[in-house]
């Protein structure tokens, strides 16, 4: 299906002029406009007009993108540590929460074009949305200049990031709570509450029955890893193993 040209205003969020700053965060002057414009489309506003493509599909291309460029990273960052570790590393570095905060911090919201509706409830601002769309950016990224830009922004998202390796909370309890016990941890939502766009998540990890740390997010995953972390501190300042300690 060929793209077709907006016919909104350049100043709308998502085309023409008011996309430049985004180009120049991601470091690619695209050429064709109407492959960025797909990028930042969210269905819900494709939704609501004719020949209107929305990102869903870059989407897909760019999780492949991702997952490549960040396996190759961690491969040269960190020549001795196993493939174990490096597999958990990836899954956290692609997850949902690690790509919303990365949308957050080059303000990925304020340049997509969402309904009426989604803007209205904070759509802008929503899980799900920035990271799908950060997503749909590197699939677009990858289509106007090819592979090496790409994974020059991803190589840089990362190489801000230190101590990657000891960051995934609950890949370290898990290790603990498998040596020590033989069972893995789990978690228990215990509550949320706030509006859909903005809820807040309440968790706790227990282990061998017993509770070993609590804490809350802004989505499921991330409350779960505030849990882990807390669960590490409690089981380092008791000394029950020296494995979860830092």
């Amino acid at each position: 299906m060929p793209r077709k040209a907006s016919k909104e205003s350049s100043s709308q969020p998502g085309t023409g002029s008011a996309t430049l700053k985004l180009e120049r965060l991601v470091g690619v002057r695209f050429k064709n406009r109407v492959l960025l414009e797909e990028a930042l489309t969210h269905k819900s506003y494709a939704m609501e007009r004719t020949g209107v493509l929305f990102n869903e599909r870059l989407e897909f291309l760019g999780d492949s993108i991702l997952s490549a460029a960040v396996a190759d990273h961690l491969f040269h960052r960190y020549p001795d540590v196993d493939e174990g570790k490096l597999s958990q590393l990836k899954s956290m570095l692609v997850s949902r929460p690690s790509l919303t905060a990365w949308g957050r911090e080059i303000a990925l919201g304020q340049f997509l074009r969402l309904s009426e509706g989604e803007v209205a409830t904070g759509g802008r601002e929503r899980d799900s949305i920035l990271g799908n769309a950060m997503e749909a950016v590197l699939g677009a990224m990858y289509l106007e200049a090819g592979y090496q830009p790409v994974k020059d922004f991803i190589d840089k998202w990362l190489t801000k990031r230190k101590r990657l390796v000891t960051s995934d909370h609950k890949s370290r309890l898990q290790e603990w709570a498998q040596k020590k016990f033989k069972v893995p941890p789990d978690y228990v939502l215990r509550k949320s509450f706030g509006p859909d766009h903005a809820k807040t998540f309440e968790m706790e990890v227990v282990v061998a029955q017993q509770l070993l740390g609590a804490g809350s997010g802004k989505s499921k995953k991330e409350a779960e890893q505030a849990a882990a972390k807390d669960a590490l501190k409690r089981v380092a300042s008791k000394r029950v193993g020296d494995e979860a300690s830092e």
